[in-house]
């Protein structure tokens, strides 16, 4: 029979057509099934290969402390000067820090952050020397005295560390009151920043 010829079909062309057509179906479902399986696989492996981070931490307590003053008007040396005045808030906070991994962490900055209306205003804690000083100069602040956590330093394998620190803001007790936010940014090197948030209330005195 001629390529262009046309005639009728036969049982057997017909039984042939049935089974291809059932065999590409069953392909197709098998794919589909296999593309399934390789996604899974795939979300399975991204999960179990994500690392915990490298340290842990949470805020236990915020104290603040406005303070509004005015200068005396006299130099160190008793000559007159122009008067002075400022507020400032005093954010007296104690956190704790635990390394989970297996290294060494080395703690290098520990910045605070407040959020006003027309920003982020960011101080860096003070070192133990001078967070030490602020208690002797306001001694009326001897009962939120606590350890100085060091700004510097190395966390070792498993272990925690705990203590207080201190940063100032030059702003209003006004503008500390209605402050939209309050974070803490834990600098480690080469290690992504800790970022923890009170979850307390921020206590004043």
């Amino acid at each position: 029979m001629s390529l262009l010829q046309h005639g009728p079909t036969s049982s057997n062309d017909a039984a042939s057509g049935e089974e291809l057509t059932k065999g590409s179906t069953h392909l197709v479902i098998a794919g589909i099934v296999a593309a399934v399986l390789v996604s899974i696989a795939i979300a399975i492996y991204m999960i179990a290969g994500e690392k915990p981070p490298a340290a842990v931490g949470e805020v236990i307590s915020v104290t603040a402390h406005p303070m509004h003053q005015d200068t005396t008007g006299v130099d160190a040396n008793g000559a007159p000067m122009p008067k002075e005045t400022y507020d400032q808030v005093l954010v007296f906070a104690h956190i704790k820090l635990h390394n989970q991994s297996k290294q060494p962490l080395f703690l290098r900055q520990i910045l605070s952050n407040v959020t006003l209306d027309d920003g982020i205003l960011s101080s860096y804690a003070a070192i133990p020397a001078d967070y030490e000083r602020i208690f002797q100069a306001y001694p009326q602040l001897a009962s939120i005295h606590g350890k100085p956590l060091p700004t510097d330093t190395t966390i070792q394998s498993g272990d925690t560390l705990e203590g207080d620190f201190v940063s100032a803001f030059r702003i209003s007790k006004e503008q500390w009151d209605a402050r939209k936010s309050l974070n803490f940014n834990i600098g480690l090197r080469y290690q992504p920043d800790l970022v923890l948030t009170p979850k307390t209330a921020v206590l004043q005195m």
